[in-house]
């Protein structure tokens, strides 16, 4: 590729009010809604933008239009358009649906191409509006992990808001970080949610780096390994969200790999580790005495005191009584905490919090017979907290595994299986490991057209469930080869069993 003479001062963009945004050339790949909201940004700034996906709905590709950028639509992007070669970027911003192995961007690193993400792209624009609070920029506060984002950021994001603090929850949560920075009325902290593939371009570029209020990886465990290559680098993406924390890295005391990304962390000076965990807590630790969760990090008197937050009873009526929910809590409990939201705000709080759809959401209870959709369970990491709060379960599971193993997740809840309906393209992975590891476990499988694979799972399920029983649907897995996602999948499994049971949405 023939590089134009002019080398634009990427580093010296860390301003919405950087001149040197306009005229700036700039790939955006994929048009997603991440996609679209970069394309947005970049052209509100004055840059020369041409996107490039492999797809694109009708309304994105028209609004593309009016705004004045321009699209390339190629749907194998097996090599760099000629009209990518001709427009000769200074810069790439990837999608995070573009893995690092994808041509595109192979040939954007050999080019010699700096690619950025949205996130990276976001901090660097974070002050196009002052905050009321400060008069600067928001302060971020990361969240990831393999599971429990979701709930953590809407949880932390909850608490700050119950403190009168204008919050909102951002990122991979569904409401792109750019959108937020560029909100007219500010924000006083952005609780931003971070996938592993957005956290894998941050903190890579001089002016980019992210400097976070607080910080927190809620767990690790094999996720996405098609998209990184390998669990090592998935690890060393999700430990980025540790990087230059200022105040708070908060880690979980059960899995000690997120106690060595903080111990391994370049953080500012004075940023303190904070534990959260199910067990007694000690000094600088969110935890568990007699019931009742604790603060035992941000009071003066920490050696011999801790702070109550709620209970595990308040918990129950709310239902968020499940162990990981409860780690969830502590986890956004302790970020909350660090930006100083007094522990009564946190009780009062948690009161009216009630989950995302999807997550271990009861749809219906019949005969004894508790039917739960946490469709949100996409890996074996998430299914095995799932199964962990139900003590004898019929467990429907199965999709696209994403290259990871799940004989150890059959293998530790054999015990509390009345029967297990095996769905999607990878079902035969799941039978062998039962083969192996729970051979006296009943399983069945749903060879059905999509439209018919949970009124097939709910027939099955209801042939064998007893009283007591939880009939689960906790995948394990992506649900992409027989739905449009997890919440669709969620949906016709609630539906299903609504119309087996005659029960009125």
């Amino acid at each position: 590729m023939g590089r134009h003479v002019r080398e634009p001062d990427l580093a010296a963009l860390t301003s919405w009010y950087a001149a040197g945004w306009k005229g700036l050339k700039v790939a955006v790949f994929g048009l997603g809604k991440t996609g679209f909201s970069v394309a947005d940004t970049l052209v509100e700034l004055g840059s020369e933008v041409l996107v490039v996906t492999q797809q694109a709905d009708e309304e994105r590709s028209r609004l593309l239009e009016v705004i004045g950028a321009e699209l390339v639509v190629d749907e194998t992007l097996a090599e760099a358009p000629a009209r990518l070669l001709e427009f000769e970027p200074d810069l790439v911003v990837a999608n995070p649906g573009f893995p690092p192995s994808h041509p595109i961007l192979r040939w954007a690193q050999q080019a010699g191409l700096p690619v950025w993400g949205d996130i990276e792209l976001a901090w660097r624009l974070r002050d196009k509006v002052a905050n009321a609070k400060s008069g600067g920029p928001a302060d971020w506060i990361l969240i990831t992990g393999t599971n429990g984002k979701t709930t953590t950021t809407r949880l932390t994001a909850t608490f700050l808001a119950a403190a009168g603090l204008r919050a909102a929850p951002a990122g991979n949560i569904g409401v792109p970080v750019l959108d937020a920075i560029r909100d007219p009325q500010g924000f006083d902290v952005l609780v931003v949610e971070l996938s592993s593939h957005q956290l894998h371009h941050v903190n890579r570029h001089p002016g980019g780096e992210l400097r976070p209020w607080a910080s927190v990886c809620l767990n690790i465990a094999e996720d996405h390994l098609e998209w990184h290559g390998s669990f090592d680098a998935y690890r060393a993406a999700k430990a980025r969200v540790y990087d230059n924390t200022r105040v708070a890295c908060v880690y979980n005391k059960a899995d000690d790999e997120t106690l060595h990304m903080v111990e391994e962390a370049d953080v500012e000076e004075g940023a303190r580790a904070i534990g959260f965990g199910l067990g007694v807590p000690g000094p600088s630790d969110f935890g568990i005495i007699d019931g009742i969760l604790v603060d035992r990090a941000f009071l003066d008197e920490r050696r011999t005191s801790a702070l109550e937050l709620t209970t595990v009873a308040e918990l129950a009526d709310a239902g968020l009584a499940a162990p990981h929910l409860v780690a969830n809590v502590l986890a956004a409990a302790a970020l909350a905490r660090s930006y100083g939201v007094e522990t009564g705000v946190i009780h009062d709080a948690l009161k009216t919090f009630r989950l995302d759809s999807h997550r271990i959401e009861l749809v219906a209870t019949s005969d004894g017979v508790a039917w739960v959709d946490d469709s949100k369970a996409t890996n074996p990491h998430a299914a095995d907290a799932s199964l962990r709060a139900y003590p004898s379960v019929v467990w429907v599971a199965g999709g696209l595994l994403k290259g990871v193993e799940v004989d150890e997740l059959v293998a530790a809840h054999a015990g509390r299986l009345r029967a297990a309906i095996l769905i999607g393209r990878d079902r035969e992975r799941l039978r062998q490991a039962f083969a192996a590891h729970a051979p006296g476990v009943t399983v069945f499988e749903v060879d059905a057209p999509d439209a018919e694979v949970m009124p097939a799972v709910v027939r099955y399920a209801a042939s064998v469930a007893q009283d007591g029983d939880t009939v689960l649907l906790a995948p394990a897995a992506a649900s992409m080869d027989q739905f449009a996602d997890y919440a669709e999948r969620g949906r016709r499994f609630a539906d299903a069993v609504r119309a087996h049971l005659s029960i009125d949405s």
